[in-house]
């Protein structure tokens, strides 16, 4: 939060399989509220295409990332976002195993997406994601700083 609130940033944040656990972690912090506007949790795909403009699809993808993660920003009024869609398990989706997560962060209105598979349990798998793509967005906003 302190390189959100250096740079005068403010955040949001497009979660699915997380369930709001990015944004926890984010409200955990004190003086979160500096930099953090909110969060969208569309856990159905119905919801991922009505509220944050996902295409028609699969929702466990890129094209579905890539729109979480830039229209949550102008859905909340946000500079910067991260978003996550993809399986915990125990069982498939869409064709994908359970651990294939695409995480996403959208800064300056440049969205970068990531593909995984942790071969985890449902718990370590959403863990690991959050720790994941918030590691993803302080390395942008470090790279954004210097330059």
């Amino acid at each position: 939060l302190d390189l959100l609130v250096e740079q005068g940033l403010r955040m949001a944040t497009a979660e699915s399989m997380t369930g709001g656990m990015i944004g926890s972690r984010l409200t955990d912090m004190p003086g979160s509220s500096r930099a953090f506007g909110g969060s969208v949790v569309a856990y159905d795909g119905d919801v991922k295409r009505s509220l944050l403009g996902v295409p028609e699809g699969p929702v466990v993808s890129e094209a579905a990332v890539t729109a979480m993660a830039a229209n949550v920003c102008v859905v909340l009024g946000a500079d910067v976002s991260v978003a996550v869609t993809g399986v915990a398990g125990p069982d498939p989706q869409e064709g994908e195993e359970p651990g294939t997560v695409w995480m996403a962060t959208c800064v300056d209105g440049v969205v970068d997406v990531v593909r995984t598979r942790w071969p985890f349990d449902r718990t370590r798998i959403r863990q690991f994601t959050v720790i994941t793509v918030l590691d993803a967005l302080r390395l942008r906003l470090l790279a954004r700083a210097e330059g």
